[in-house]
């Protein structure tokens, strides 16, 4: 990843040589509020999956502080609603607070789950702004932020959720259809990138941070949790070397964009899973050697809670229960959510013994489901023949004979039937 360059600018070119990196701690898509697949901590009152994601954050910071962490860059969505209650509030201010104790500038980037539905409202992250916490900065806006840190200072562009209400309010784009909106916002974004670069002192490092979706990006489990349509934004609107890191966030899955060339262009990915669709993913945060010209990064992953699947196929044994427990034994379930899947035939289906599932699932931490795929027989109400050997009209007729239809409203829908099978034979 040590990729050193030529910086052309208006005065000439500028050779950058490699300085002592600036510590960049890299993390977005916290979500705190996510209450699937858990229950009530009776010690806290809070969401025991709640807590996952904040044992998650606490992670990260310990590694920050204890690596001299120089800035932290949040890129969005610290709650999981707009409206987050007052706990998680309160328990993401505590952490955001050690961070600002410690002396360690800390960048939060409006994701679209911080913000209100109307333009107006306030977003879950605008009381930092309004109190003005200290070494705290947030990005509420499209704009560069010059941060000092102890190792000198770093310019930060920031680009928040594109609100499509704001950024298509002008009069040229009323009537256009959705797929023309999409085009113009995505080129509206593509000219917000360009116009913060061309801000940039060629001579500090600067870093752009966004929470917005890139074209050839792999999704996670997110879809179901985000809210509106996507902006998507060009990969190349962002791989301009004015930039020394691209730090993203909005898509769950950890992953680069730019084929290790220069910059790098990072999603760091959620903290922790959301559901089985995520089961096999890392989840971490990316630590930055941040230089002009030569910023180098890793991924670090954190111990997120384990999402496990038990298939098991029971449907040629005399004892479909232990084919279960025999799988389960083959897995670690230790602390994780799990589900079970277990094939069987419909005369098993009596005879699994869940209670003893369960019972074997003891030191999981959360069962999330034990399911039964049933293989049954078919059953086809055809007077004797096959599917394959009778005609459409002939089909209808013994459908409508199943289902007890009247005949005289079976015969006129047949005749419908039939009217609009000849209209597809002839435009065939």
């Amino acid at each position: 990843m040590y990729c050193p360059y030529l910086f052309r600018a208006a005065c000439g070119t500028i050779n950058f040589m490699k300085t002592n990196p600036i510590h960049l701690l890299h993390l977005a898509d916290l979500h705190i509020g996510m209450e699937n697949y858990g229950r009530l901590d009776p010690a806290t009152g809070i969401h025991g999956r709640v807590l996952d994601f904040l044992r998650q954050f606490d992670q990260v910071i310990e590694y920050g502080l204890a690596h001299d962490v120089d800035l932290v860059l949040f890129a969005g969505d610290a709650f999981k609603t707009r409206d987050p209650n007052p706990t998680y509030q309160r328990e993401f201010a505590r952490r955001i607070k050690r961070l600002s104790d410690a002396g360690v500038p800390t960048l939060l980037l409006v994701g679209n789950h911080d913000l209100p539905a109307m333009e107006k409202k306030a977003t879950s992250l605008d009381i930092f702004r309004t109190l003005a916490v200290p070494n705290v900065t947030v990005g509420w806006r499209d704009e560069v932020h010059r941060i000092e840190t102890k190792r000198g200072p770093v310019q930060v562009a920031c680009v928040p959720y594109p609100m499509r209400q704001r950024l298509l309010a002008k009069e040229e784009y009323r009537g256009k259809n959705l797929e023309e909106l999409d085009r113009a916002l995505t080129d509206i974004v593509g000219d917000i990138v360009r116009g913060l670069a061309a801000q940039l002192d060629p001579a500090i490092p600067s870093v752009l941070t966004g929470h917005f979706t890139v074209g050839g990006a792999v999704f996670g489990s997110e879809r179901s949790v985000m809210i509106g349509s996507d902006v998507v934004v060009l990969k190349s609107v962002l791989s301009d070397p004015a930039w020394d890191y691209v730090a993203l966030g909005h898509i769950h899955k950890h992953q680069e964009l730019n084929g290790g060339a220069y910059p790098a262009i990072v999603y760091p990915g959620s903290l922790e899973r959301i559901d089985f669709g995520e089961e096999r993913d890392p989840k971490g945060f990316c630590w930055v050697e941040l230089s002009r010209g030569q910023t180098t990064w890793q991924f670090v992953e954190v111990k997120a809670r384990p999402f496990v699947t038990v298939w098991a196929d029971a449907r040629e044994s005399d004892d479909p229960t232990q084919v279960v427990l025999d799988e389960i034994e083959r897995c670690d379930v230790t602390d994780a959510v799990v589900r079970v899947n277990v094939k069987l035939k419909a005369h098993q289906e009596a005879g699994l013994r869940e209670k003893d599932i369960i019972t074997a699932l003891k030191d999981a931490g959360y069962v999330a489901a034990i399911s039964k795929d049933v293989e049954r027989e078919a059953r086809a109400r055809l007077g004797g023949a096959t599917p394959e050997g009778l005609t459409p009209t002939e089909l209808l007729e013994r459908y409508f004979e199943s289902k007890g239809t009247e005949p005289k409203h079976a015969e006129q829908l047949i005749e419908h039937a039939k009217k609009i099978l000849v209209h597809e034979a002839e435009s065939a």
